[in-house]
């Protein structure tokens, strides 16, 4: 690459990234999990046709790049105006006080007040934004697979070894890949871990060290990934604490058993069609309960942009009641907004699965514990995520034994608490 070319890439880079300078510019980074992108982009085209001297520019980039490229943009004091995260807590230094900006902030306060403690600061009462969707971690079943190979599905109160079992019979019966796979993900690891009696929070609320509860799941998984019950194929394809989902393999009908989420149902929707039929399970339980994770992507205002009034501005319009109900709808989210939910909501969806899905989904949230319920606004949840990620899947590619994982797990953490001056 030449010197100039190499020069005007960094311009684009700088260009996505940086908050924007012009008066009347909103730069947003957004990723998708689903079509909830083209939904958010013909909202705002209509808010703009709305409000002309207002110009706002979605980037649609990968879940990774908000993982870990916006970070590095935060520390440096740069970043989008506004972005779609999942590490709202840990972040929330970074993000704008909305409270003093927003047309009426008693709506914001009635509507998003549940969880808008997992986006602020600690011992603040700002308002950093609004969860785009409420998301609850839990399982999908192949159910055409599990029909023709003349397995029941597992029951409402099934364990994580009665999945396993049922799982691994109907993939040898069909000959399929995986019978199991869970996202290459700490959020994800959580929810097995909990209803395992896990507990990451210790009594001065710092990270604790890995309790038996968490290590006896992880042993249980890493031996799973090691006899081809769990697929190898997520935890071993990515290094670090990246993040990979499983979806595609679900959705190709080569995975019996999918533990991820009700972020998947309006993929699978799309994608799936009627290839094959498909439930929603809930949580396998373990000996504690039968929890999975709560949690969700937050929509937020970045502290470093140059346009604060213009930014309060679209949050409002987008987090107004109408509006959160339309993208809920189409999107075939669960919707955070209090108001939304009282008066409830028509999915945009023929799919009776999807619709079965998502009910299935609400059921499941009435059994999450209430540990579960805490990490999202805990401030080392990120933290404990990305080693649990980086260690096991270590321990799962033969790399290192299960208990030196459980070490370097602790060890990790600790290091990061020191680090942090908390």
């Amino acid at each position: 690459m030449t010197k100039t070319r190499t020069m005007l890439a960094a311009l684009a880079v700088g260009l996505m990234t940086s908050t924007a300078a012009i008066a009347g510019d909103v730069r947003i980074m957004w990723y998708s999990d689903g079509v909830e992108g083209e939904v958010l982009k013909d909202l705002l085209d209509r808010f703009m046709k709305e409000n002309p001297d207002i110009k706002v520019t979605l980037d649609n980039v990968s879940y990774s790049v908000v993982r870990e490229q916006l970070p590095v943009q935060l520390e440096a004091g740069n970043g989008p105006d506004i972005a779609r995260v999942t590490n709202l807590k840990a972040l929330s230094q970074h993000w704008l006080d909305l409270r003093p900006l927003v047309a009426d902030p008693a709506y914001w306060d009635e509507n998003f007040g549940g969880q808008a403690d997992w986006m602020r600061p600690d011992g603040t009462n700002q308002i950093s934004g609004f969860m785009t969707q409420i998301t609850i971690a839990g399982g999908f079943a192949n159910k055409t697979l599990f029909d023709q190979a003349g397995v029941p599905i597992p029951g409402k109160d099934a364990t994580w070894d009665d999945w396993a079992k049922a799982a691994k019979q109907v993939a040898e019966s069909q000959q399929v890949p995986f019978p199991m796979a869970l996202d290459r993900s700490g959020h994800r690891l959580s929810g097995p871990n909990l209803a395992y009696g896990g507990n990451y929070i210790g009594a001065d609320g710092k990270p604790a060290p890995l309790d038996e509860g968490s290590k006896n799941f992880l042993k249980t998984f890493v031996g799973w990934v090691a006899d081809g019950t769990m697929s190898k194929d997520v935890w071993v394809s990515a290094a670090g604490s990246t993040y990979r989902a499983a979806a595609d393999d679900f959705i190709n009908g080569q995975l019996v058993y999918y533990y991820s989420g009700s972020w998947q149902v309006p993929n699978f929707s799309t994608k799936i069609g009627t290839n094959f039929d498909w439930v929603a399970t809930g949580s396998p339980c373990g000996p504690a309960n039968c929890t999975g994770m709560t949690g969700g992507a937050g929509l937020v205002a970045v502290k470093y942009t140059k346009n604060p009034k213009d930014v309060a501005k679209v949050m409002d319009y987008l987090a107004s009641e109408a509006v959160v109900k339309e993208f809920s709808e189409r999107t075939l989210f669960l919707p955070a907004h209090k108001g939304v939910l009282a008066k409830g909501l028509d999915f945009k969806t023929d799919d009776a699965q999807a619709k079965a899905a998502l009910n299935a989904f609400v059921e499941a949230s009435k059994s999450l514990s209430e540990l579960a319920r805490k990490l999202p606004g805990w401030h080392w949840s990120d933290t404990f995520y990305g080693a649990l990620v980086t260690r096991v899947s270590q321990a799962a590619a033969g790399e290192m034994e299960i208990d030196e994982a459980f070490k370097r797990i602790d060890s990790d953490i600790a290091a990061k608490v020191k680090d942090s001056g908390n």
